[in-house]
This record gives structure tokens, C-alpha cells and sequence, in this order.
């Protein structure tokens, strides 16, 4: 029991950070070069009682300085002190810090909107060397860390299983995603409401990484309210988006029913089945169809938009940029390169492709196809660049969903008022993958693709077909998220009544 003891006292070494690095005035130790230096962030309100016990568990195996509760601590707040520290430091020319630097890893234990929490603290610090990013399973979906194979389940939280996680860390390789840009305007009149997103709990301006830009940003367009923001896993509008927002919703108004994940995927089916989406056609108007609600236009080269045709019976559409949606399914699924009738051709999803994959669903029954070994959604398109005009006066709200965070979103109803949301590549981030992960890196590629235009693909398709891609954006109206100071955490907020 000793030498087990001491064997794990000197692996947990190789993740330590010593205090004169994490606090003012503290002892400046000489100590052993860290192979894995881990900064820990744990969101305690995730997965009912278990995030709170992991905090405890991870305070005690590693320097309680290196552990954070979200919940007290923000993160862009540690990471910039962090760094700052290390810069001053490097500058006196202490070698540790400057490996530290260069070995950082970090964790984050949520859902998965606390993972996109700190991508995007990470992508606007815009550090020299950003870390990559290890996620802890503690949401309901948990797509993100299922999709670099950190599993879907929520984990153990006594000190031998964060070992086992711990020595993943260490083991882990680097893999870059694609990070994407989304902006939402709508022509602001005297007539219309407040335009603003409604939550299921009470944030003015914001949701999660969409928030309202302020009259001095570089975005702010006169006349419009506009709204920015950025997300990774995916960006949905439709009956998905409705059926999160009514769980989260539930979740917020009676939280001691929701303290397991097993309990949360079952309400979330009741939930699916209680508004009629597994008989959309029979119990849902046509106005929710996505072609009764908008325009889909993907970017080709040479800066032309080319409008896709889509399906009546289309009532979902997602941007998807991971293989992980929906509890670990693949939408897109793994289609062969073949040439389509139209001479398009659609690829297997790439994190790191600069494309992302559009598909289409009709009800919750054709969400359920993904579950067969080839099963996939409607493949619509795979582009740089997408954007969703509405029709006026087509309803008065849809509900959309970012990352696992949904909202009910105001739509114009003034015959002079227009609505767009436009979506582009922004750039990359690192995430920590361990060998069981999902993702694939064209890097890695077996065979080579063009990338010269976006491909589509307009109608329901049989699942052998097409490819796509994408015109560059330009200028610095898609640069930045804005994300250390506006990224909200839907799971922290206490709400008093749901709009």
C-alpha cells in the first residue's frame, strides 16, 4: 500500500504547479519539471451532486491552486493572471515557467456548454501558446467530450478514477477544430418588441456565447440590433432546438428532478414525445418547416450565395462541426467521396476542414436513422460560410440552439423588418483527444480533397453523395468572439419565472 502510495505521489508530480506560479508570494520552490502541467476548471452545479464531489477530489490529489470553481472563479480572469505571471516570470529568466508554459494542459468538468465556455476564453485571450483543452463528461449530452473520446458518461469522482483520467491527460495528443462565427441581425423598427434572445432563465442581453454587441464595437450596424457569438459542436434551428429548450426550461423550474443522467435523457425523450415530434406531419403546422421559415444560402467561391432548396418536410436544420450530436450520434455519418448527378461530391466529416456539414431532419423518427450503423440525416450542404435569411411575418419566434444551449428567439413581425444569421469560419482551437476519439483530422486523411467551392446537395438524398465548400469571409467582421467577458453559464443561473 506504501510503495502504491508513493507510485502515485510520483505521478501526480508530473501535473503539478508550485504556488510562487499560481498565488503572489508564494514559495519559490525548486522542483521537479512538470510533465504535464494541468490547470483544472470544474463547474460544481453539473451533474446534480457529482461536480461538487469532483472539485474536492481533484483539490486534494493535485495543488488546491490549480483547481477552480467556476462558479467562483472566472475563468478568463485565471488564465489571464496565469499567463501574465508566466510572462514576468520568463522575462527573470526562470526556466520553469517557461516550460510550464509551453506544457500547459488544461481541464474543464461541465455539459457541454461549459466546455465552450472556456474555448472561447481560450480563443480571445489569444495567447502565444494556448493549452489544449481535456473535457470531463458532467452534462447530459456531453457531445464535445465524447467526440475526442473522453466517453459520455459522467465519471467517477473518487480519487482512483481521476487518476485514471489524469494519466488520459498525460497520454493525450493535441488536435486542432475548426471555431466558427455567428452573427445575427435584424432590422430594429418602433413597431416590433424586444428582439432580444429569450432564455429559459433570465439573461438580458446573452446566451451562452451570443450576446448583443455594444454601440462602439466594429460590428454594431445602425438601424440593426445585432447579436455575436461562436460555437464548436454545432449550431441547430427547428424541433431539436424546441424539445432542449422545453427540457432546460423544466430543468430550471424543478431541479431536484434532474440529478442524474440517466433521469435526464428519459424526461428528455417524455418531452421530445409530449410535443408531437415523432408525428411532426400530423401535430406540428407547416409554418415550422424550415422552408416556410427561411432562406438557406451557402458561400460559393468568388463571393456569390447560392440559395439550397429545401424539403417541405424539413424541420430541422443543423450546422454541424463535429461528429457528436444529440448524445454522442453522427448526423452527417461517413459517406463515400462519390461524384452525385448534380457533379458535386460530399466528404466524411473533418474537424479541421474549414467546412461545416448542413443536414436536415424531418420528425424525431428520422432523428433515430443516426442509431442504424449508416444512418444519417438529410445531407443539404458542406460550406464555409452559411446564411438564414426569414420570411416576414412568417411567425413570431423559432427556437435555436448552440453547443447545448438553447433559446427562444424573436422573430420580426414588421412588414419592414428583415432577420438574418450568418455563420463563418473563424479559425482553430486545441483540444486534448485521447485514443478513443471519434474526430478525424484531414491532416490525417487517407485521400486528398479539393477544396475549390461549396458543394450541396437540394433534395433528400440516398446517402451516396456529395461534397462542398466555401469562398474565404473577409475583413474583421468575423474575428473575434468576444468571449472572456460575455460567455454565460446557462447551468449557474438561478431563474424566477421562464419567458
Amino acid at each position: 500500500m506504501k510503495n502504491q502510495h508513493s507510485s502515485s505521489e510520483t505521478f501526480l508530480k508530473e501535473f503539478y504547479i508550485p504556488d510562487y506560479i499560481l498565488v503572489p508570494g508564494g514559495k519559490h520552490e525548486v522542483l521537479h519539471d512538470p510533465t504535464c502541467p494541468t490547470i483544472v476548471f470544474i463547474n460544481s452545479k453539473s451533474g446534480g451532486q457529482l461536480g461538487g464531489q469532483l472539485l474536492v477530489t481533484y483539490q486534494c490529489v493535485l495543488n488546491p491552486n490549480q483547481v477552480f470553481d467556476l462558479g467562483e472563479h472566472a475563468p478568463d480572469q485565471v488564465l489571464r493572471k496565469l499567463y501574465g505571471t508566466l510572462e514576468s516570470l520568463k522575462h527573470k529568466g526562470d526556466e520553469l515557467a517557461a516550460k510550464i508554459e509551453q506544457k500547459l494542459r488544461v481541464i474543464v468538468a461541465g455539459g457541454d456548454g461549459t466546455a465552450g465556455w472556456l474555448l472561447g476564453v481560450v480563443s480571445d485571450l489569444k495567447l502565444s501558446h494556448p493549452p489544449p483543452i481535456a473535457t470531463v463528461p458532467l452534462g447530459t449530452g456531453n457531445n464535445l467530450p465524447f467526440a475526442f473520446g473522453w466517453g459520455k458518461k459522467n465519471p467517477g469522482t473518487d480519487r482512483a478514477s481521476v487518476l485514471k483520467f489524469l494519466e488520459q491527460v498525460l497520454e493525450g495528443k493535441d488536435m486542432e477544430i475548426d471555431s466558427w462565427h455567428i452573427l445575427m441581425r435584424m432590422k430594429s423598427t418602433p413597431k416590433q418588441g424586444s428582439c432580444d434572445p429569450i432564455a429559459p432563465l433570465e439573461l438580458p442581453h446573452s446566451l451562452h456565447a451570443f450576446n448583443r454587441v455594444s454601440d462602439t464595437d466594429e460590428l454594431n450596424m445602425s438601424g440593426y440590433d445585432t447579436f455575436r457569438g461562436g460555437f464548436w459542436n454545432y449550431f441547430s434551428m427547428g424541433m431539436d432546438a424546441q424539445v432542449s429548450y422545453a427540457f432546460h426550461c423544466e430543468r430550471k423550474l424543478h431541479p431536484e428532478k434532474f440529478k442524474n443522467q440517466l433521469t435526464n435523457q428519459t424526461t428528455y425523450a417524455k418531452i421530445g414525445c409530449a410535443q408531437g415530434w415523432f408525428a411532426a406531419s400530423l401535430f406540428q403546422p407547416s409554418s415550422k418547416n424550415i422552408a416556410q421559415l427561411m432562406k438557406v444560402k451557402i458561400m460559393q467561391r468568388h463571393g456569390e450565395w447560392k440559395e439550397l432548396k429545401i424539403h417541405h418536410s424539413i424541420r430541422s436544420i443543423l450546422c454541424l462541426n463535429l461528429p457528436s450530436f444529440s448524445g454522442g450520434l453522427n448526423p452527417w455519418g461517413t459517406p463515400k467521396r462519390n461524384w452525385n448527378k448534380t457533379g458535386d461530391i460530399l466528404t466524411p466529416p473533418y474537424v479541421d476542414d474549414g467546412l461545416l456539414e448542413i443536414v436536415g431532419f424531418r420528425d424525431a423518427w428520422h432523428g433515430l436513422v443516426l442509431l442504424a450503423p449508416k444512418g444519417h440525416g438529410t445531407r443539404l450542404a458542406q460550406t464555409q460560410r452559411v446564411k438564414f435569411e426569414f420570411h416576414k411575418g412568417a411567425a413570431d419566434c423559432t427556437y435555436m440552439r448552440m453547443d447545448g444551449e438553447p433559446w427562444k428567439q424573436p422573430l420580426p413581425t414588421d412588414d419592414d423588418s428583415d432577420m438574418t444569421v450568418e455563420i463563418s469560419h473563424h479559425g482553430r482551437v486545441k483540444m486534448l483527444a485521447t485514443e478513443n476519439c471519434i474526430s478525424k483530422s484531414v491532416k490525417y486523411a487517407s485521400s486528398t480533397h479539393s477544396h475549390d467551392q461549396p458543394h450541396s446537395h437540394d433534395q433528400p438524398d440516398d446517402g451516396d453523395d456529395s461534397d462542398d465548400e466555401h469562398g474565404t469571409p473577409s475583413g474583421e467582421e468575423w474575428r473575434k468572439f468576444g468571449a472572456a467577458e460575455t460567455f454565460k453559464m446557462l447551468e449557474d443561473v438561478d431563474i424566477s419565472r421562464i419567458s
